[in-house]
């Protein structure tokens, strides 16, 4: 391996060590559609999964199979019937459902029990469970159809589940669903999935769909989402990739019932899983009751991350340099932009009350965050701050950053313009340009 390629690989690997601790024990929920299982890939995202597994991650696996029983209709020359999206499932139609279930269910165990030697299961060992864990009811007859064999979720035995999984073991979920009178009903997977992540109270859904959630506008790959704006975008109309819908209305309703987050991934992204998880900003979309990268008030847990922002900026020269104490004595003053628990942006506002003046400083933004207006929107933090100290200018010192300023309303002014006692500590070897905003 070349020098390079081995150190891109052991920085990736010191970077994935925070995630692995922070997954370790978690319990996700991985939802794939048939398919995923009919594509000649599939193979590859299972040795993920079975990568998470030995990471310690307690997972339960639900799958799709559409596709598997259209095929099994179509060879008995059967049409499927659908009805505001919902498969009517007569006797022909469940004995078809019944045959993909065995035969997908089968696939998935037979590459999960693979472990030949210089592959990704070698030594895995990994034990699936299957079982009547979900429990289900009859959709019924709605608007004068009669859904037959169709049912819809009543109950996941959630202590079952955990049992198996507090055995090492991972969960496989098929689309039926059984009652308590022994009948057997065909379920949308998306609904297993979303049930069995919200009895479970699992850390996070995973949706493994068909392309990526993309703006409308612009096809700008939509990073991160609130249940609220996932609904909004939903009752928009038709979506960019219209395909994704039932993934994003099943996130929304698992984010609404208790999920903290869901995971919309592109399932033909090669690594998707792994890239999602133990990369800072992963691939796909993140669906949260709350933002997932959120403005705040500083904290004392957060000082070592806003010295590792401004430190190598005080290296540079960039910044005056403050210590640990002075840090601490002025953290009052700090806003952070905390982002799933990293701080990756600060400002400080100090005040002057006695002249109405306040002091925009340390406005530091990680490097890989430098973008999508965070800056602005720490800045616009301070103004409003400011406004209600009934303080009424802000002004800058910087020796690299005035034009940025000055695209925001500030204009250049002169060490007299200070409050005094902010005069006496300006350094004029620094010389250090000096702007003031009117609020």
């Amino acid at each position: 391996m070349p020098a390079t390629d081995r150190c891109a690989y052991v920085e990736w690997f010191r970077g994935s060590a925070p995630y692995i601790n922070a997954h370790r024990g978690k319990t996700f929920v991985i939802y794939f559609g048939g398919e995923a299982v009919a594509d000649p890939t599939f193979k590859t995202l299972l040795h993920d999964v079975a990568l998470l597994h030995s990471l310690g991650i307690r997972l339960v696996l639900v799958h799709g199979m559409r596709p598997q029983i259209d095929e099994r209709l179509s060879r008995r020359r059967l049409t499927a019937t659908y009805f505001n999206g919902l498969r009517v499932t007569d006797d022909a139609a469940l004995e078809c459902v019944k045959e993909a279930a065995g035969t997908v269910r089968v696939e998935i165990e037979a590459l999960l029990s693979m472990g030949l030697p210089n592959s990704p299961m070698a030594g895995a060992e990994l034990r699936v469970a299957s079982g009547n864990f979900v429990i289900a009811r009859p959709v019924g007859v709605r608007d004068g159809v009669d859904f037959q064999h169709t049912g819809e979720v009543r109950r996941i035995d959630a202590s079952g589940i955990r049992e198996v999984l507090d055995l090492g073991k991972m969960v496989m979920l098929s689309a039926v669903g059984y009652s308590p009178t022994g009948e057997i009903f065909n379920l949308r997977s998306e609904d297993v999935a979303t049930q069995t992540a919200i009895a479970l109270k699992a850390d996070k859904l995973v949706l493994l769909g068909e392309g990526d959630c993309r703006a409308a506008l612009d096809g700008a790959l939509i990073r991160q989402l609130t249940s609220e704006e996932t609904r909004q975008l939903l009752d928009q109309g038709p979506l960019e990739n219209d395909q994704i819908r039932p993934d994003l209305e099943a996130a929304v309703a698992a984010c609404d019932q208790g999920v903290e987050r869901a995971h919309y991934l592109n399932g033909q992204v090669d690594g998707a899983l792994l890239l999602e998880f133990f990369t800072r900003d992963g691939v796909g979309t993140l669906i949260s009751q709350t933002p997932f990268e959120i403005l705040r008030p500083a904290s004392v847990s957060d000082v070592p991350g806003i010295l590792g922002l401004i430190v190598p900026l005080e290296e540079a020269g960039i910044l005056v340099k403050r210590d640990r104490e002075r840090l601490e004595s002025d953290l009052r003053d700090y806003t952070v932009i905390d982002r799933d628990g990293t701080v990756i942006g600060c400002a400080a506002l100090h005040a002057y009350p006695e002249s109405a003046q306040g002091e925009v400083a340390c406005l530091v933004l990680h490097p890989d965050y430098r973008c999508e207006q965070r800056g602005a929107r720490l800045l616009e933090s301070l103004e409003s701050t400011a406004s209600s100290q009934n303080l009424q200018q802000l002004f800058a010192l910087t020796t690299q950053t005035a034009h940025w300023f000055r695209e925001r309303g500030f204009e250049p002014a002169d060490i007299s313009d200070l409050p005094p006692a902010r005069q006496t500590r300006y350094n004029p070897e620094r010389n250090s340009k000096i702007l003031i905003k009117v609020l």
